[in-house]
């Protein structure tokens, strides 16, 4: 069952948004809370299956209040432009417009960087950038260079490195910098574009995506956020749809840390010890610190 919205019913009635990755996670609860504010949502992904059976569970959780909405499942690799042409032309067929876009499809796999090979590297950089650019692009030429609208990117906790994740770390910080670009660029067709940055959100597709390493992943994050909790799903959705709303009708070009503080606190990848870099140069201030050192183990 969806989470209830925090917004009035009717907030975006008659209104239509595609959310890329809206069949699981983050998007699928971005779509709820949007077709409980009375938008039709088209959802898109890759996997059908996946798609299909979010989407019927998507019509059932939709209340009477928000009739005319309606949800609509389209197989998309955000990775193909001519899929994602097809996602904006069979969207704008079904509905005669294109009020919203969520950027929220995307993916990654953890390893060291000295471990990622080519081809692994350029799909997520193809995925989590290019993709975003590819709907950006079509949504914009399209439709919202004649009526404008609102775009939203999903983006990710990266504003110190993303050790473990470089790949995504590289792409996301990107989408960031092509965010404020595009809203300076599109700022005349009345097009507002904002990011959302999501600290650790826990969810099942989450969990199930990271396999063996999930539990370990997730657990190892909570001493790292202040809040000492994982966040949901359900509390990105609302940032989303604030940053849809007419309440965010000043606000573009700009980046919403949802992560209860987490990028400023702490971070889950440990540096052994070493001693590989070169030694300081010599001189009395190391020579201070070595007898403020020994001074301190004296005393301990």
């Amino acid at each position: 069952m969806a989470a209830r919205s925090v917004f009035r019913s009717g907030l975006f009635s008659r209104k239509v948004a595609i959310v890329t990755g809206g069949g699981s996670g983050i998007g699928k609860a971005i779509s709820a809370e949007l077709l409980q504010l009375g938008c039709s949502v088209v959802i898109a992904s890759r996997k059908m299956e996946r798609l299909e059976a979010a989407a019927e569970e998507l019509k059932r959780s939709i209340p009477e209040s928000s009739v005319p909405a309606q949800v609509t499942a389209i197989r998309c690799n955000i990775r193909d432009e001519d899929e994602v042409r097809n996602l904006v032309a069979s969207t704008l067929k079904l509905h005669g417009r294109i009020d919203f876009l969520v950027n929220n499809g995307g993916g990654q796999f953890s390893s060291p960087a000295a471990g990622v090979s080519l081809k692994g590297w350029n799909a997520v950089i193809d995925t989590n950038l290019t993709g975003t650019f590819l709907c950006c692009r079509e949504v914009y030429n399209a439709w919202m260079r004649e009526h404008g609208g609102g775009i939203v990117n999903i983006i990710a906790d990266m504003w110190r490195g993303f050790p473990g994740m470089a790949h995504t770390g590289a792409a996301r910080s990107a989408v960031d910098n092509l965010t404020k670009s595009l809203a300076i660029e599109w700022a005349h067709s009345g097009v507002r574009i904002n990011s959302v940055a999501p600290g650790t959100i826990f969810s099942k597709t989450a969990m199930e995506n990271y396999k063996e390493l999930g539990p370990l992943m997730f657990q190892k994050s909570v001493p790292c956020i202040p809040a000492k909790r994982l966040g949901f799903p359900e509390e990105i959705s609302p940032a989303v749809c604030f940053l849809l709303s007419p309440a965010a009708s000043f606000i573009s070009g700009a980046t919403l840390k949802v992560d209860a503080g987490q990028s400023l606190y702490n971070t889950v990848w440990e540096i052994p010890e070493h001693t590989a870099w070169p030694a300081a140069p010599e001189g009395e201030n190391t020579h201070a610190l070595k007898e403020t050192v020994n001074d301190l183990k004296s005393k301990l």
